[in-house]
């Protein structure tokens, strides 16, 4: 009965490392203004989706600045302008302000499904481009309207199971990785034969860290294959790699800590039999 008990709790052991992981990042790193727009921060200068953003935001201003017979001119040197300060520390800091004021709408299409996406205001990075060019004497710059520029990085609908349940995930917060940790715990103290159990448990642990990665890639396909057509698949790719950065560097972190722990256990064992 002991090491029957053993077997099935390392079997849940197994199954709630990837439940654990994704309870903690919905609560911590989803949840929390400051770790999202960290892991939003480095898509700043992802080529996809500085694309998007130059795109978007010079379509949205372009004819709203009225240049007469130098309509045309302005226009182009507007995308120019945003095109350049995409490479620039400011355009960093203007998408970080976007990131982390998005960031409710982001919590709000995720808790509740209301409204239409998930998007970001580029209001601070046109703010911005306004700024520079009129510090540099660029003619018509101060008739740029800061208008408010909402570029689409994925619908609520299509966020499938990365919505579902998602306040149920918050609730569960740190509690069901410490509940895992219990569980692995009991599993070795009730077992009859404890190395055994640690090598059992360590490979219980691996096992759930490659499930926990496998449905990191499935919830990709699925997220980029379902997107609407005028969503730039690409920049929607990056957004879901950086949001699932966590989960992904979670995952290796396990494997690599449960093979250790297995390894070390199978070790001790040869060397106690060792004269």
């Amino acid at each position: 009965m002991r090491t029957f008990l053993s077997t099935v709790l390392i079997v849940l052991v197994a199954l709630l490392v990837p439940a654990s992981a994704v309870a903690y990042w919905a609560d911590r790193e989803l949840g929390n203004a400051d770790r999202y727009t960290a892991a939003m921060s480095p898509l700043a200068e992802d080529p996809a989706v500085r694309g998007v953003v130059v795109t978007q935001a010079t379509r949205a201003l372009a004819g709203q600045i009225d240049a007469g017979p130098f309509q045309g001119g302005v226009d182009a040197l507007l995308g120019e302008a945003l095109q350049s300060f995409s490479g620039t520390p400011a355009y960093r800091t203007a998408w970080d302000a976007a990131n982390h004021a998005a960031h409710a709408a982001f919590l709000k299409a995720l808790t509740t499904g209301d409204g239409d996406a998930v998007t970001i205001d580029l209001a601070p990075v046109i703010a911005r481009v306004k700024g520079e060019l009129v510090e540099n004497g660029v003619p018509f710059a101060d008739r740029i309207p800061v208008t408010h520029v909402s570029v689409e990085v994925m619908e609520y609908d299509d966020l499938g199971a990365l919505r579902k349940g998602f306040r149920m995930l918050q609730i569960a917060g740190v509690w069901l990785p410490l509940l895992t940790l219990l569980l692995a715990a009991a599993a070795i103290a009730v077992a009859v034969l404890r190395r055994r159990a640690v090598i059992a448990t360590g490979l219980g642990l691996a096992i759930g860290a490659v499930l926990l990665w496998l449905a990191v890639q499935w919830c990709r396909r699925l997220t980029l294959e379902d997107l609407p057509a005028d969503i730039d698949r690409p920049a929607a790719g990056a957004v879901y790699d950086a949001l699932t950065a966590f989960l992904r560097t979670t995952a290796w972190v396990v494997l690599a800590l449960g093979l250790a722990a297995a390894l070390a256990a199978w070790l001790a064992g040869r060397l106690r039999r060792t004269p």
